[in-house]
């Protein structure tokens, strides 16, 4: 409600509503299909990327979930207020192109939240954040491609995500030493490390 109201008083509707019609424009069930496999995809990407942090020694792994968890928790908090219904279940959006309605609310994008800002804890591996970045175009793009969000807010996500996790990234030798510590302590003797 707050967000639609929002929208309106600053002319987003329009960009919105364009947004909506280019994706109409394009959309095919093998492209839902994709995409919705994109949304998806961050349970196996995530892990992975912290995986090899881990392994490749860089100390960022323990900022990088550290940054990961506070920027699902933000976006939440956020979502919780706000109480935006997704375009997906709203009446007057029938029209939108959206191949399955997730529950939960719209504002901020969680994705875009979460995501975005995480490429900075991996700018140190230009390969993995080149096709990270890649990755995440395609997956927000995606979130607005099956109705999950208006384009609006997969930018204020992306606007939250980069704030936030420059403010972590800031204090991030700070959150390395103690996750490093945390995992050899806890991990350390089980493993030998």
């Amino acid at each position: 409600m707050i967000n639609s109201l929002m929208q309106s008083f600053l002319g987003f509707n329009g960009l919105n509503d364009a947004a909506f019609k280019f994706v109409n424009s394009i959309a095919s069930m093998p492209l839902n299909q994709i995409m919705y496999y994109m949304a998806e995809s961050f349970f196996v990407v995530l892990p992975l990327i912290a995986i090899y942090l881990f392994l490749k020694k860089d100390k960022n792994v323990y900022s990088f979930v550290f940054a990961m968890v506070v920027l699902y928790a933000v976006g939440t908090i956020i979502k919780d207020i706000i109480m935006e219904p997704r375009p997906c279940n709203v009446t007057e959006l029938e029209w939108i192109n959206h191949f399955y309605c997730e529950g939960g609310y719209s504002f901020p994008s969680n994705h875009a939240t979460v995501l975005t800002g995480l490429a900075i804890f991996t700018k140190n591996k230009k390969v993995l954040t080149g096709f990270y970045i890649i990755w995440l175009v395609i997956l927000l793009f995606g979130r607005v491609y099956l109705g999950q969000h208006y384009l609006t807010d997969v930018i204020a996500g992306i606007i939250i995500s980069i704030a936030v996790s420059l403010v972590i990234y800031k204090y991030k030798d700070i959150v390395n030493k103690i996750g490093d510590a945390l995992v050899k302590n806890i991990f350390g003797r089980i493993f030998k490390f």
